[in-house]
């Protein structure tokens, strides 16, 4: 079976305060903000399954985004991370350390053509 991305799982960005853009988003727009972000549970159409998408900050001095300089990176949902970063290796594509497991998923990490590092996420939730 090959991997493949099946969505988007989260943004991350950098800011000067990220508690203070939290409340900002909270207070202006209605995030259902946590320490961690904002989670934006979903239903899948077809499984009925629940699922999210996260959205957190994250301070300007965090290297959670390295190697890239960029102030951003998305997490994309996938299906399969082992069969696609087996994939990803043999077309060349970077990865960034190794794959991490926890509770509520896999994690893994590539660099794009130009720099951007993207997070990977198989996650336990069920929708894929």
């Amino acid at each position: 079976m090959k991997g493949k991305v099946t969505g988007i799982g989260g943004v991350f960005f950098k800011c000067e305060d990220p508690e203070a853009q939290k409340q900002w988003y909270k207070e202006q727009l209605g995030f259902p903000v946590d320490e961690w972000g904002a989670s934006f549970r979903w239903v899948d159409k077809e499984s009925n399954k629940e699922g999210l998408t996260q959205w957190s900050t994250f301070s300007n001095e965090t290297g959670h985004f390295l190697p890239s300089p960029k102030d951003f990176m998305f997490n994309y949902r996938v299906e399969n991370m082992e069969a696609l970063l087996a994939q990803l290796k043999e077309a060349g594509v970077e990865q960034v350390g190794e794959m991490e497991e926890y509770e509520y998923g896999k994690f893994a990490w590539v660099m794009d053509p130009e720099g951007n590092k993207i997070e990977f996420w198989e996650p336990i939730d069920g929708v894929l």
